[in-house]
């Protein structure tokens, strides 16, 4: 009997892609969880699918993903049964020997392996019994690249079905402060937006994006196969100094250099444009579109050439000119008029680039040579290596070599060799819709040279990644990574020395601190590692001889020693032997599988409480506090000392409520030992309340959800469900309890309740043996009937006075606000905030006892 397959597939850049092509009655993605960290822009994501086999026979799970040049695979696993199967990276000869033995022993392996210098496939598959499940775990790591002044960490997902148990959570830190943070892509728009929640403080940010199975059905290019989109995170840093900043760690460290505050250089500019007969149609109306668009964007300082080529060169003018209007009009006129037709002589095309560039050294000013093409030359000098050398002598270090690769049919690693052997980049453009907008895109990249001859110099520093660099752009970044010489950093002095026009320039590091990184940012080991393989790669690829050897064997052992899954190297996942009959091997063919109250004006300020939380929008947490005697009622606060009385003790619960764009939340205590209505959604006849517990720095105690068929009771236990007559306990992690329109998902530290278009996540904390609930808002309801705590929209406020203390404003109402620091306890990792603390009845706009319910 033919093996039923099951593929799943998974894409990532952070990309995650999943695809999966069974009959979706054989089999189940009950969960499917995509978590990033980035902490110093290195981004590490991990992959969790969990596969069910519904069948009464066995069934093969496949399991593929594809990475992206930018990634690293560092790890993977499988877990059945409670048994944990590791992938193991391997030099390439060594992981295909292994797998042709597992192969041949009937075992289930997979490999990973690069295709040209890119991560194209990892693939394993197992036999999961019937009734059985299966965990797939891949971890990929990548270093953010900033362009146009931004860091994007993108994922994309494409389940192929509906999925009960789907979340991403994305933390990103970064010690310099996050000035910028949005939230973009195709899976955030529409209908999806409101599964979106972010949190941003100073330097931390969270995205999460938890879609229900009905969103996941009706988004844009979704359907019953579910999603089909991106979700992409954009942020940038903060930049104090010019200098940059400088983190160590374990005796390393990584220096992150950025500044803009410099003026612009004029730059001298040569297009070469492939116009040979491959390029006709979409091709050529989409780079005439394109380069109409650069010549727009060209200053008058600026000066530039074109020069289009097939079989023969064409030019618009023999020589650089400046870029005039009456120029630029000229050479859009030359642009409209381009026609694909004849063989490819590249050789000879960018020999005139770069004589057209030498003949016209402008002092003050920068030069550039790009080459757009979409083929191997067939014309003149067609010996690849040849043309290589010949290009490297005609250039002689002055300027760099940008290769454009226009889709598939062209030989993109002797355009990415012939490039990095010229100080510059190779890029493919996709033939799509959007290739002019690819190439746009690529200039605008390099458009503004701010700086040229730069050299990073790390005085006590020893085993540096790539230090000088012919040109740094606007938007981008320099990063350079290192150990520090006995890792002492008395003795380390950085500094960096670079040309601005005609002058030159020393960015000393003299008087910056070079931070150590948190127990949260201590990767940067790793980051010179990543950045060290990376730059070892290029130099294998453009080298030759010995230095080319050297330069591999370097890159494998590193490889090997952090586990990247490289061009050098494979991972391989095999089952060891004398496996448990009940785990199962792969079958041979035609083998049968082994089953085995509020007043306008000013309002009385309350007490600081020390203790908050933060949350999305709002989060709690109990503190003892003593309370003033009642006859103590100020207009407002004012900041003198109180008189130290024995007061009572009484309980509070500190709430936070998020805002939109200000530079502090808002933080307010409910007094006393209460149950909330944390939901009321009338319309949905969905009702959540929360009772408060009497522990200190404690929480919720105590969940119910009612609906009008089922009732929902939860702690950090158990979930008990009343319907009808009927009453169910439940215990176990995992647990998926559905009644109607409400599913509740237990999982070790959390418990994830959804219903139509609302999704809420209680956090289970434990503190001193005592556990408690966090309501956190995931996805808020499109209806706008719907009250309660969860349901607060973002506080805006303004801020009208700073003298002894703060006052605040929220429409015509205003109040003395007290800064406090607070302990976020709506995140998982309770990262410490500040905030802007504020009666109740102002953050609240209303009483306090609107949220008040008598039982829950």
């Amino acid at each position: 009997m033919a093996r039923a397959v099951v593929q799943v597939t998974l894409f990532g850049l952070l990309l995650a892609l999943v695809t999966t092509l069974p009959n979706k009655d054989d089999w189940d993605i009950y969960s499917f969880h995509i978590n990033s960290t980035v902490s110093s822009r290195y981004a590490t994501t991990i992959i969790t699918s969990r596969v069910a086999n519904r069948m009464d026979e066995s069934k093969e799970i496949e399991f593929q993903v594809r990475i992206p040049k930018n990634a690293f695979i560092s790890n993977f696993r499988m877990f059945i049964d409670g048994q944990a199967y590791d992938g193991v990276v391997k030099s390439k000869e060594a992981a295909k020997q292994q797998y042709t033995d597992a192969v041949s022993q009937g075992q289930s392996a997979g490999i990973v392996r690069s295709v040209g210098r890119t991560l194209e496939e990892f693939k394993t598959s197992v036999n999961v019994a019937a009734h059985k499940k299966v965990t797939f775990e891949l971890t990929y790591e990548e270093l953010l690249k900033r362009k146009l002044g931004k860091y994007e960490l993108q994922i994309h997902a494409r389940p192929m079905q509906p999925v009960k148990d789907f979340k991403v959570d994305v933390y990103i830190y970064e010690k310099a402060g996050i000035n910028i943070m949005e939230v973009k892509g195709g899976l955030s728009t529409n209908a999806m937006a409101n599964a979106i929640t972010k949190t941003h403080s100073d330097t931390q940010a969270w995205v999460y994006f938890y879609p229900t199975e009905d969103q996941q059905k009706t988004c844009d290019r979704c359907g019953e196969q579910g999603m089909n989109g991106d979700l992409v995170i954009v942020y940038d840093v903060n930049r104090d100094t010019s200098f940059g900043d400088i983190k160590k760690s374990s005796g390393y460290f990584v220096h992150h250099f950025a500044p803009s505050n410099l003026a612009r250089i004029p730059k001298n500019v040569a297009f070469i444009i492939d116009q040979s007969g491959s390029m006709r149609g979409g091709k050529i109306q989409q780079t005439q579109t394109a380069l109409i668009r650069i010549l727009n964007d060209l200053a008058e300082e600026d000066h530039f050439g074109l020069i289009t080529f097939d079989g023969s060169i064409f030019h618009w003018k023999r020589e650089l000119v400046q870029a005039t209007e009456e120029n630029l009009g000229s050479a859009k006129t030359f642009a409209r008029q381009i026609q694909a037709r004849g063989a490819t002589d590249i050789n000879q095309a960018v020999l005139e680039g770069a004589l057209m560039l030498n003949a016209h050294p402008r002092e003050g000013s920068v030069s550039i040579l790009i080459l757009l093409t979409d083929g191997d030359p067939t014309s003149g000098v067609t010996n690849l290596e040849v043309i290589q050398s010949n290009v490297r002598k005609a250039i002689a270090g002055k300027f760099p070599l940008y290769c454009l690769g226009f889709g598939f049919d062209v030989n993109f690693e002797f355009l990415e060799k012939m490039s990095l052997q010229n100080n510059g980049v190779a890029r493919r453009i996709y033939e799509d819709s959007d290739a002019d907008l690819q190439l746009k895109g690529f200039y605008e990249e390099v458009a503004t040279p701010l700086l040229t001859d730069v050299t990073m110099v790390y005085e006590g520093g020893v085993n540096l990644t790539q230090t000088n660099f012919s040109q740094y752009y606007n938007g981008s970044e320099i990063v350079v990574a290192g150990q520090i010489t006995d890792n002492d950093i008395e003795t380390f002095t950085p500094q960096v020395v670079a040309v601005s026009r005609n002058t030159r320039m020393v960015f000393s590091g003299t008087n910056v601190t070079v931070e150590s990184a948190d127990v949260s940012d201590s990767n940067i080991q790793r980051v010179w590692a990543y950045l060290t393989v990376k730059q070892l790669l290029e130099k294998e690829l453009r080298l030759s001889g010995p230095e080319k050897e050297n330069a591999k064997k370097e890159a494998l052992e590193l490889s090997l020693k952090y586990s990247f899954v490289t061009p050098l190297t494979s991972m391989v996942v095999t089952k060891p032997p004398g496996e448990s009959s009940d785990v199962l091997h792969k079958p041979k063919e035609g083998e049968t599988p082994r089953i085995s109250t509020f007043n306008a004006g000013r309002i009385p300020m309350a007490l600081p409480d020390r203790l908050l939380a933060y949350g999305s929008p709002v989060s709690h947490f109990v503190q003892r506090v003593s309370m003033p005697p009642r006859s103590v009622s100020p207009p407002y606060l004012t900041l003198e000392p109180l008189p130290i009385v024995p007061l009572p003790v009484l309980h509070v619960h500190q709430f936070l409520l998020k805002t939109e764009n200000q530079s502090l939340p808002l933080c307010y205590s409910v007094y006393g030992v209460v149950s909330l209505k944390l939901l009321h959604h009338p319309n949905k006849e969905l009702f959540v309340n929360g009772e408060l517990d009497e522990v200190l720095h404690g929480g919720f105690k105590r969940i119910a959800i009612h609906t009008a068929a089922a009732h929902f009771e939860f702690d950090a236990m158990k979930t008990i469900v009343r319907d009808g007559q009927a009453t169910v306990e439940y215990l176990q992690q995992d647990a998926v309890v559905s009644r109607n329109s409400v599913t509740v998902i237990r999982r070790a530290k959390e418990i994830d309740v959804v219903s139509g278009d609302t999704r809420i996540v209680f956090l289970i904390h434990e503190k001193g043996g005592n556990f408690y609930l966090w309501p956190v808002i995931r996805q808020q309801p499109m209806d706008t009937n719907v009250t309660g705590i969860l349901a607060l929209k973002p506080a805006v406020y303004e801020e009208v006075q700073h003298t002894r203390s703060t006052i605040l404003k929220i429409q015509n109402k205003e109040v003395n606000a007290a800064r406090s620091t607070t302990v976020d306890y709506s995140i998982a990792s309770a990262p410490r905030l500040d905030c802007w603390f504020v009666p109740s009845e102002f953050a609240l706009q209303r009483p306090i006892n609107e949220f008040i319910v008598t039982q829950i």
